[in-house]
């Protein structure tokens, strides 16, 4: 695969690009920060059996206005990817967000609005040129309104339902499409937060989702428990949710 990670240099990113650049794949990176990125191209051009160089752009999710320009530098880099990978995402507590008008707003524009604006400039570049792959980061916070994680859980709900749709509607036209939802996974996103049973590592992870990926499934739960856990939940009558603090 010719993929781009939005999100490559650090967490389930990071551990995906290696995986992809060990098999001999080739990665362009997107992310926050310059100096990330080329710590980051370089450790992946190392572990490339070829050595090939791995490039990068600049591209956040807060600003839109760049997605154009790093697809395109992408596109020049691969000679047109046919995989895009997004784990890029906020984060933040529930006690935070109902602290914050501005963050709420931050967060809920970027892993909605924003990842649907980025994923829809995917969408058309791979269908014009007959179908290619797109793996998205959601969540299992997304599967039922839970108390711990409302706002970010519904931020998540919406793009699972997105993603969902993409798929029914253009896998005929070529796109396989992928939904990741992550139970806890530790990584820098989950620093300082207890991790509760099954909670993945990042390698582990990687690993199921570049199968997932190549096996063209439409969703994966990881680590896997989490599809038997989010079914009970997912079954639970309402009256069993309001008195639960899952």
């Amino acid at each position: 695969m010719k993929t781009v990670i939005l999100g490559g240099t650090t967490g389930m990113g990071r551990a995906i690009a290696r995986r992809l650049a060990e098999r001999g794949d080739q990665v362009f990176l997107m992310g926050l920060d310059e100096a990330d990125l080329e710590r980051s191209a370089a450790d992946l051009s190392a572990r490339h059996p070829s050595n090939a160089k791995v490039a990068w752009a600049v591209c956040d999710l807060e600003k839109p206005e760049g997605f154009a320009p790093a697809l395109d530098a992408a596109d020049a880099a691969l000679g047109n990817f046919d995989a895009v990978i997004v784990t890029a995402a906020m984060f933040a507590t529930q006690d935070a967000l109902e602290a914050d008008i501005e963050l709420t707003r931050r967060l809920v524009t970027v892993n909605y609005a924003h990842t649907v604006v980025f994923c829809e400039h995917v969408r058309k570049r791979l269908l014009a040129r007959g179908g290619g792959r797109l793996t998205v980061f959601s969540s299992v916070a997304g599967e039922r309104g839970r108390k711990p994680v409302a706002i970010y859980g519904s931020s998540k709900g919406g793009l699972s339902v997105y993603l969902e749709a993409l798929d029914h509607k253009f896998h005929a036209q070529g796109l396989s499409v992928l939904s990741v939802k992550p139970g806890f996974v530790k990584t820098g996103m989950t620093a300082g937060l207890k991790p509760p049973p099954f909670a993945g590592e990042p390698e582990a992870v990687a690993q199921s989702v570049i199968r997932a990926m190549d096996r063209r499934q439409p969703v994966l739960y990881a680590p896997g428990i989490w599809a038997l856990v989010m079914f009970v939940i997912r079954m639970l009558p309402r009256f069993v949710m309001r008195k639960i603090n899952f």
